[in-house]
């Protein structure tokens, strides 16, 4: 069965609120920004960038003025890409720089034409595969293309790349200028790779896709642990390059199944009054069963091919288990355990790592589990890890050790507001 990415929004509720105008403009541009600025690049070439990018801007302020005295249009899209591209001819004739235009999109007006909003949707689709598989072009390095896929495809500002990358914003600012300056001298136009160049480029598109979704799924800093629109976007993403027969790849597929999963889940992080549930106590009657159906037919369907399994096709299953666990306490915790062991024997790093000693401390007890935990830190430097901290807090408590002072510098070391917020109520008296 194929889902449509019309059939993955309505699953995650991403209906716009039309009688909240700052909600839907926020929502339109995480969600359109990459889109109008992939299909100008795709159409008016790399050369131009700088203009699409600032067109872009102006046109979703002028919605903003437009649309509150009128309501929203029926194509919101439509709207933004119409605006958009007229703006840009006008910048682009004003500098002279119109001759290579192909007039067949254009009306006597130098307007799009009506009938060209009606393939809309396929020139996206088109051009931000195109947009991608360019921002991952293997002359880049990989800090310019993590950079430019998060601006250009994710729409994010430089606060929240610098939040995701963990990075001051001025110094994210500087990277993506330099970025596209890079981008323009080695990037001449954008195109799909004929086969042997899009596989080669896959695996880094692949990890693009599963750092946008990542952000959005348990956002680092931040008011906010859980921006669906950026998930969204990753799987939609994800969904277009499945469409793509060379793309075809059990990775994909795998990580695919890990977003579904994951995003089952949305609903039941966050309590009515917007703060954190943890695993064990969410209502798991809250999980999108449909979501976890497609993430389970894809799962099925990414064999390896008697390869070993990727980290896509590990972090999956374990999330397979979570989702379907009728309680916490009856959650296969010794199979969980055994992915996360897979995992560090062919791709180790102290996060994962550190990660794992959660079910490591539910399958054999708390107390192994804080052996375990204090002989990976002397492995591994913790002292500004939060996670750290909080893991060790709270097997302390599992063994009736009430050690404040390190539940302190977990919130310490906390960036994100509302995962601060559900470590403090831990502390006594609050």
């Amino acid at each position: 069965m194929k889902e449509s990415l019309m059939d993955i929004r309505l699953f995650f509720g991403l209906t716009m609120i039309e009688n909240n105008l700052t909600n839907t403009i926020d929502h339109l541009f995480r969600n359109e920004y990459g889109k109008v600025v992939a299909v100008l690049t795709n159409k008016f070439g790399i050369s131009h960038l700088e203009q699409i990018e600032d067109v872009a801007q102006d046109t979703f302020l002028k919605a903003m003025q437009v649309w509150g005295y009128k309501s929203v249009p029926d194509n919101p899209t439509a709207w933004l890409y119409r605006v958009a591209n007229n703006a840009l001819i006008d910048v682009l004739r004003r500098g002279k720089k119109m001759d290579f235009l192909d007039d067949k999109h254009l009306n006597n007006n130098g307007e799009v034409s009506p009938e060209r909003e009606v393939s809309l949707d396929d020139t996206i689709s088109d051009s931000q595969l195109k947009m991608i598989f360019a921002c991952c072009h293997p002359s880049l390095s990989e800090e310019y293309q993590v950079v430019l896929s998060l601006k250009l495809i994710g729409g994010f500002s430089n606060k929240e790349l610098a939040e995701a990358l963990l990075k001051k914003e001025e110094t994210v600012a500087k990277s993506f200028t330099r970025a596209k300056k890079k981008f323009r001298q080695e990037v001449q136009f954008l195109q799909i790779p004929v086969q042997m160049g899009l596989q080669s480029r896959l695996f880094k598109v692949l990890r693009i896709i599963y750092l946008l979704f990542t952000e959005g799924y348990a956002a680092t800093t931040g008011s906010s642990v859980l921006k669906r629109d950026i998930c969204y976007e990753a799987l939609r993403l994800a969904l277009l390059l499945k469409e793509n027969q060379y793309c075809k790849h059990p990775n994909l597929v795998a990580l695919i199944a890990l977003m579904c999963f994951h995003a089952s889940r949305f609903d039941a992080r966050l309590n009515e009054q917007g703060e954190l549930v943890t695993l064990e106590h969410q209502d798991r009657s809250k999980y999108n069963q449909e979501l976890v159906r497609i993430g389970i037919r894809h799962l099925e369907s990414s064999g390896t091919e008697d390869k070993l399994p990727s980290s896509y096709h590990l972090e999956a299953a374990r999330s397979y288990y979570h989702c379907v666990a009728k309680t916490f306490q009856k959650t296969d915790w010794k199979s969980i355990l055994y992915l996360y062991d897979l995992q560090l024997r062919s791709q180790y790093s102290p996060m994962l790592a550190l990660n794992q000693i959660v079910p490591y401390a539910k399958v054999h007890g708390a107390e192994k589990g804080l052996k375990a935990l204090e002989e990976l830190e002397e492995k591994t430097n913790f002292k500004n890890s939060g996670l750290f901290y909080a893991i060790k807090a709270e097997l302390l408590l599992e063994t009736n050790n009430k050690d404040e002072s390190t539940l302190k510098k977990a919130i310490e070391l906390t960036e994100n507001e509302l995962v601060r917020k559900h470590l403090k109520k831990k502390l006594p008296g609050i």
